[in-house]
């Protein structure tokens, strides 16, 4: 197979809240133990815990309110070496500022975990997924977005312009013909 010279590079700002792919997300890796708690909270009737962790998720949904402004502001390059997933300069900004001051938090308070989410989150700022890394591809064109999934934790979701995500999709599915790791539910008006 020839290379593709072609390359792709794209900017966009995807509202947190208000994305189903991000809420689904944050719902398995958030949700799902928060939920497991809540209930075992509420069997031994522990209140105020509840309210605690209510008045946590409140707080926290202000601070991204806040300070991101609800939104993630990224960026994304296709060329020969893969698919590059980077945070933009701005917010780059904002959460090496968060990441840290988690990082310096979790040491002082003597939570090496909390550290470690710190150190993680500033470490997802700029990944670089390798065309032959690549395991499975999901296209969700009537969402102009495709998820990338290599590794156990090399996953992207390639957020797309209206305009971009044919262009996209097609340089995606020309790189990857060789492998059969292609699933999509097909939209009609999406081509081949």
């Amino acid at each position: 197979m020839s290379e593709i010279s072609e390359n792709i590079e794209w900017s966009i700002r995807v509202p947190m809240f208000r994305n189903s792919i991000i809420m689904k997300q944050l719902g398995i890796a958030i949700g799902i133990p928060f939920v497991l708690l809540i209930i075992f909270l509420i069997i031994v009737k522990a209140t105020y815990a509840l309210i605690i962790i209510g008045t946590l998720f409140l707080f926290t949904y202000l601070f991204i309110l806040i300070v991101w402004g609800g939104k993630y502001d990224v960026g994304f390059k296709l060329n020969k070496a893969g698919i590059h997933n980077f945070t933009l300069k701005n917010q780059a900004k904002k959460n090496l500022i968060t990441n840290t001051a988690t990082v310096i938090l979790g040491l002082f308070s003597g939570k090496p975990a909390v550290s470690g989410a710190g150190m993680l989150a500033q470490s997802k700022q700029n990944v670089l997924i390798k065309w032959s890394s690549i395991s499975k591809v999901k296209f969700i064109p009537k969402k102009h977005t495709i998820m990338i999934r290599a590794g156990f934790t090399e996953n992207i979701a390639l957020f797309c312009t209206p305009e971009n995500y044919t262009a996209v999709e097609s340089l995606i599915r020309t790189k990857l013909k060789e492998k059969d790791i292609i699933l999509s539910k097909k939209d009609p008006n999406t081509p081949s």
